[in-house]
């Protein structure tokens, strides 16, 4: 199934170059005694890459097929990230190249969509902000900073973020997952 030109907007999904791109941005622009264009930002889905391209008034792309499966993060090593499907709880195996920069984020029993093309995992969907326990941080003294500095933390999960002074060992935080960056303390 083929995206016409008036589908192309923010948030299409499109097959350009034999692999997944998501629009980022479009913006409809018709210059003098020329064909309309859509000038488009796209994202590789497989490697992030940001694209920009202008595709002409009649052009079209292919849809891209993309699909979503939640599941259950059971844990990680050194072969990948795994996963248990929620419908016949059968694991799904996610290689490390696609999970190395996710797991920081997931804890055992977190809910995650994976983002498959072509039956083929691509990505994993975390969700905006989780909340992850210090672990161990250095104590924050009284008086450092009148400005409020940070320092680093390690969560249960391993990973290091930065967070306020105040925040000790045994907290729970808040964190973004897009940015990586503590966002606040959590209850």
């Amino acid at each position: 199934m083929n995206l016409d030109f008036s589908e192309l907007k923010k948030g299409a999904l499109l097959v350009w170059g034999r692999q997944p791109h998501e629009i980022m941005h479009a913006q409809f622009v018709r210059m003098q005694q020329r064909k309309p264009v859509m000038q488009m930002k796209m994202r590789n889905l497989l490697t992030g890459k940001v694209v920009e391209y202008s595709a002409k008034s009649g052009e079209s792309f292919e849809r891209a097929d993309i699909t979503k499966q939640k599941v259950q993060f059971l844990y990680a090593d050194q072969e990948g990230a795994h996963f248990m499907n929620q419908e016949n709880f059968e694991t799904v195996d996610i290689p490390s190249e696609l999970s190395r920069d996710k797991v920081g984020y997931l804890k055992e029993g977190t809910e995650v969509n994976l983002v498959y093309f072509e039956e083929k995992p691509i990505s994993i969907e975390l969700p905006i902000k989780v909340d992850l326990e210090v672990k161990s941080t250095p104590p924050g003294i009284r008086g450092d900073t009148a400005t409020g500095g940070t320092k680093p933390a390690i969560l249960e999960t391993g990973l290091t973020v930065n967070v306020p002074l105040f925040i000790n060992e045994g907290d729970r935080v808040r964190i973004n997952t897009d940015t990586g960056q503590y966002v606040e303390r959590a209850n």
